[in-house]
């Protein structure tokens, strides 16, 4: 598995939406070995680091052989990316191309959980 890496982000004090699309996902389907193709969109709000783009997609490029169902490469891709980047929230959907008259959309989501305001 390819290591994902960050850079700095420049504006930690304010919330905006970096949104990655990548429409050449494949990975396997692991009952039949047939390959499965979907459009990755994932979609976070920074706090420290921000992903950097080659290291995204050599990892998901890493997925192309691995026998995989589309409910846990959905989380598993949510895992990886917040334990690596740490937003402040964290989407991703994966839009799974029709295969046997079926189409498949599976989103995962993470919000980083914040302690309230004005308590210490």
């Amino acid at each position: 598995m390819s290591a994902l890496e960050t850079f700095r982000n420049t504006h930690p004090g304010r919330d905006y939406v970096i949104t990655h699309t990548c429409p050449e996902f494949t990975a396997v389907c692991p009952k039949t070995g047939h390959p499965d193709f979907a459009t990755l969109v994932i979609s976070y709000v920074p706090d420290r680091v921000c992903v950097e783009l080659k290291s995204l997609k050599l990892y998901l490029q890493s997925y192309r052989n691995r026998g995989i169902y589309y409910e846990n490469v959905v989380n598993a891709i949510l895992d990886d990316l917040v334990r690596a980047v740490r937003p402040r929230s964290m989407t991703v959907e994966g839009r799974f191309n029709v295969r046997g008259g079926i189409g498949s959309v599976v989103t995962a989501s993470h919000a980083a959980r914040r302690p309230p305001r004005g308590r210490k």
